[in-house]
């Protein structure tokens, strides 16, 4: 497994979707998604990732605190919002705007929630989902992302199977077909990844955090070694012979791209991978020890308390 797909993976996503929306100009309103949206999918101490398909249309966005100018999409933009910020969005940003909770009228025998709001003018058509994720913050992807992600699914190499797939689904859900919803739930994760990918591809030189280190060979090959053997006895030596560089450059390298060294990196990605099997598991703490490359259980508890401030059983209880 890739470093990518083994992040990812940890980070425990779950995807479904929430709203149908139909917009008729002029409009403006105020979005952050609310856990009890989505908490018969994903429980209620989940963090949200949100994204926003325009089907038709055009809508302006901007993200709440953010001083950049508006984002401007049309039929077939996706916007991901990768840690749920408040958020405008509308035909007219200077308008007033209304809260969405106001205007978001509940599902009909087990459909999706929908929005039908604005004035005479244009329709802007939109399907907008979310992704469950498991401690967005601590995630060396999802917490260095920034706060808008856009891209058209008519660009890149899946682009016609996610376009033919999305206004499909987005057909059958206005058509209110059972088990629509559940289609398009499964597309969420691959637009993440879609946005992740195309993310990392446009990152300028000189760029710094976890996706520009995957993008560099060297410590692109470092993050793989690492995360294809988590327990095994890494020294900055043994990754440095691996891939081909000496253990000064490689840690020089690693830091000013990741921003710690390959060792604590992996300490890290021990106790994220561990939190997992904590959380999803009946795994004895012996067990989840030994699979994050821990000798004994008492020195796993010692990192694990140094790391979140509470023991392993301690935290299962309260995150089970």
């Amino acid at each position: 497994m890739d470093a990518l797909s083994d992040v990812l993976r940890v980070a425990q996503l779950t995807g479904g979707v929430f709203l149908h929306a139909e917009f008729f100009a002029p409009w403006c309103i105020t979005a952050r998604l609310s856990p009890e949206h989505c908490s018969p999918v994903l429980g209620p101490a989940t963090d949200l990732i949100i994204y926003h398909y325009v089907v038709e249309g055009d809508v302006r966005i901007r993200v709440d605190g953010e001083h950049g100018a508006d984002v401007t999409l049309g039929a077939g933009d996706v916007a991901l919002l990768p840690r749920n910020d408040l958020h405008l969005m509308g035909s007219d940003l200077s308008l007033p705007p209304v809260a969405g909770g106001d205007v978001i009228q509940p599902p009909k025998d087990g459909g999706l929630f929908s929005i039908h709001h604005g004035g005479r003018g244009g329709r802007t058509q939109m399907i907008c989902g979310f992704l469950g994720c498991a401690s967005a913050d601590r995630n060396p992807v999802i917490s260095t992302l920034p706060p808008l992600l856009t891209f058209n699914v008519a660009d890149g190499r899946a682009s016609e199977w996610i376009r033919s797939t999305l206004r499909y689904g987005a057909a059958e859900v206005a058509a209110g077909r059972p088990g629509s919803a559940t289609m398009l739930a499964k597309l969420s994760e691959l637009l993440f990844l879609e946005a992740v990918q195309r993310y990392a591809e446009t990152l300028p030189d000189g760029q710094t955090g976890w996706l520009a280190g995957l993008r560099e060979p060297y410590v692109g090959r470092a993050l793989a070694l690492l995360h294809g053997d988590i327990i095994r006895r890494w020294t900055v030596d043994d990754l440095g012979r691996e891939v081909g560089l000496s253990r000064s450059a490689l840690a020089d390298r690693f830091i000013r791209l990741i921003g710690v060294p390959p060792m604590h990196y992996l300490a890290h990605w021990r106790m994220q991978v561990a939190t997992q099997k904590l959380r999803h598991t009946s795994a004895s703490l012996a067990q989840v020890a030994e699979t994050v490359g821990y000798d004994s259980e008492a020195a796993f508890s010692r990192a694990f308390k140094k790391t979140f401030g509470a023991a392993p059983a301690t935290w299962r209880r309260s995150n089970s």
